[in-house]
This record gives structure tokens, C-alpha cells and sequence, in this order.
């Protein structure tokens, strides 16, 4: 058999289930800059795992974290990196979207405040300035947390700190923010010598959701090609599970600028909430927090589950 008849053999045999030279090329959008929450990502990059199913992955960092849904919807990525809450809103406003896995499991979004501070309990932000950086949801979820404890939105001053969250707080510009993350913020605060405390959100009777999860057109996506990539990131975030200092070795060292102590702090608390079923869906979940945004005023009508969120392992 002569080169050229290797070469060709070669190019359509399969290995690993995968033709070895027909990489597919799939664009992912993220929410924000390169940070520990897109541990499985990076690593699925930096390991092999999307080049072992047979894809070829560009990931790109947003200049507008608010675009990447719109431009997924819109047919000019294949897959972005949303928030469950967001993409319930964005469906009702009829954005052609649909969750199609799960990349962060649990919320990191909290309400913080200074841990020798006087807010002690919920009931002691009436009458109190709290910021925020995202109208909307995050107004819904601070009346869920604050009802049941006699303080109702019109006993607060909301401020729009943009994501200026921490220093808002240690600066003393308001004494709470709702949009941090336990994972980032709390860790920035105490490298900076004030420490905090959050209240959790689902520990306040707000339903419990995904964090960060992946998004796509529904009527655009290749299904084939999405259960690949869903599956890079199941392996990525087991070698991340089993290998933390070492995934870390491999994140960290894709750019120089992960390599300080908030993001190595950040990564081991982001380890455990990572989805280790990115493919596995939680209808209640879904629906139930549907059902809470529909109470809160912000969506009018609850749409079919099939249109929220797919299982992509399903036949």
C-alpha cells in the first residue's frame, strides 16, 4: 500500500469512535474573561478530550457578557455559557434557546455582607442601601430572601454598583451586595483583609438552580455534535475531581494572568460544584424555578419544559 492509499485510509478509519482528520470546528462563547468557573472547559482543551471526540473547540471571552446567548440564538456561535436564571427571561422574550447541559450545579450567587458588620440577620438590612449589578432577577431574589423576614423591597435602597461588588461593600457604600460569588468574592475580600459572610440564597427559600450552564439554538444545534461535547467536559471535570493540583497546574498555566492567589483560592472552591453529570437534567429544578420567577412578576407565562431544557443523552 503506497502513502497516498495510507493517507486516505488513515483520514476515514475510525479512532475512538472519531475520523482522525475531520476535526469539527464548534465556537463557545463564555460569560465572562477566563476564570476558574470554566475549569472543565480549559482543561477539556488542554487535555485532548474535544480533539478526542473529534472536535476542534474555540473559546472565546465576550467583550459584552451579555451577548453570547443573543449571538448563539442568532446562529453566530454554536454554544454559549449562560446562567439557568437568565435563560428563563430570555425565553420568555422568545430568543431561540435551550439549556443543553450544565457546567456549575449549584448557585454561587449570594448576598454578602461584612462579617463583623451589623448585619447579623436578614431582618437587619430594613431601612439599609444593598448594590447590585444585574437589574431583574437579582430583585426577585432579594424580595424571596427578604419577605420572610418583615423586609420588603421599598424598606431598602437599591444602588447599581455595576460589578464593583466588593469594593462597594469593604468602601461602605452600601452594607450588603446581591450577585456575588461565594467563590470569588468572599476570597477577594479576605486577600484584602476585611473579611465576609454570605447569606445563601437556597438556604433562604429560593429554589435552588444551576449556576452556569450551556446554551444553544435549538433549531441550529447539531445534537451529535453536542453529546461530544458535553462528554470532553464530563472527562475534563473527573481528571479536575481526581487531579486538583495538577488541573490547576494545567488552567493556571494557560495564561498569566489566572496565576494569582484569588483564582488558585477560587478553583478549589469551585471543585465541588462543578457538574459531574453535565448531561444529566433536573426537570423539578427547572420547572420549579420557573414557577418562582413567575410568582416574582418577571415572566408572565411558564413555558413546556421541552423548551427550556433538553436532555441530550435521550434518544
Amino acid at each position: 500500500m503506497d502513502k497516498k492509499k495510507i493517507l486516505i485510509f488513515l483520514c476515514i478509519f475510525i479512532f475512538f469512535g472519531r475520523p482522525l482528520c475531520a476535526a469539527e470546528k464548534m465556537t463557545v462563547l463564555l460569560d465572562w474573561f477566563v476564570n476558574p468557573d470554566h475549569g472543565p472547559l480549559i482543561i477539556a482543551q488542554e487535555n485532548g478530550y474535544f480533539s478526542d471526540q473529534g472536535l476542534d473547540v474555540e473559546i472565546i471571552a465576550p467583550a459584552d457578557p451579555s451577548a453570547p446567548p443573543k449571538l448563539v440564538a442568532a446562529g453566530q456561535a454554536d454554544i454559549a455559557i449562560s446562567y439557568q436564571p437568565q435563560l428563563h427571561l430570555q425565553i420568555a422574550e422568545g430568543l431561540p434557546l435551550v439549556r443543553i447541559g450544565t457546567l456549575v450545579a449549584t448557585p454561587l450567587n449570594c448576598l454578602l455582607v461584612l462579617e463583623e458588620g451589623p448585619i447579623k440577620t436578614l431582618a437587619d438590612l430594613k431601612g439599609r442601601k444593598i448594590g447590585f449589578s444585574v437589574a431583574g432577577v437579582e430583585e426577585a431574589l432579594l424580595s424571596g430572601m427578604l419577605s420572610p423576614h418583615g423586609v420588603h423591597l421599598d424598606d431598602i435602597e437599591l444602588i447599581n454598583v455595576n460589578f464593583s461588588l466588593s469594593p462597594a461593600i469593604m468602601s461602605g457604600q452600601v452594607d450588603a451586595v446581591i450577585g456575588a460569588f461565594r467563590n470569588f468574592e468572599l476570597n477577594q475580600m479576605d486577600i484584602e483583609g476585611e473579611k465576609g459572610r454570605c447569606f445563601f440564597l437556597e438556604e433562604e427559600g429560593i429554589p435552588a438552580y444551576d449556576e452556569l450552564i450551556y446554551v444553544a439554538n435549538p433549531t441550529r444545534m447539531n445534537i451529535k455534535q453536542i453529546r461530544r461535547f458535553i462528554k470532553a467536559t464530563e472527562l475534563a471535570t473527573q481528571y479536575i475531581i481526581n487531579n486538583p493540583e495538577k488541573s490547576w497546574e494545567i488552567f493556571s498555566g494557560t495564561a498569566k494572568e489566572l496565576q494569582n492567589e484569588l483564582n488558585e483560592r477560587a478553583w478549589v472552591d469551585t471543585l465541588p460544584r462543578f457538574a459531574l453529570r453535565p448531561a444529566a437534567f433536573d426537570k423539578g429544578r427547572y420547572l420549579d424555578f420557573q414557577s418562582f420567577l413567575k410568582n416574582s412578576g418577571l415572566i408572565t407565562l411558564e413555558a413546556d419544559i421541552s423548551d427550556i431544557a433538553i436532555d441530550i443523552s435521550a434518544d
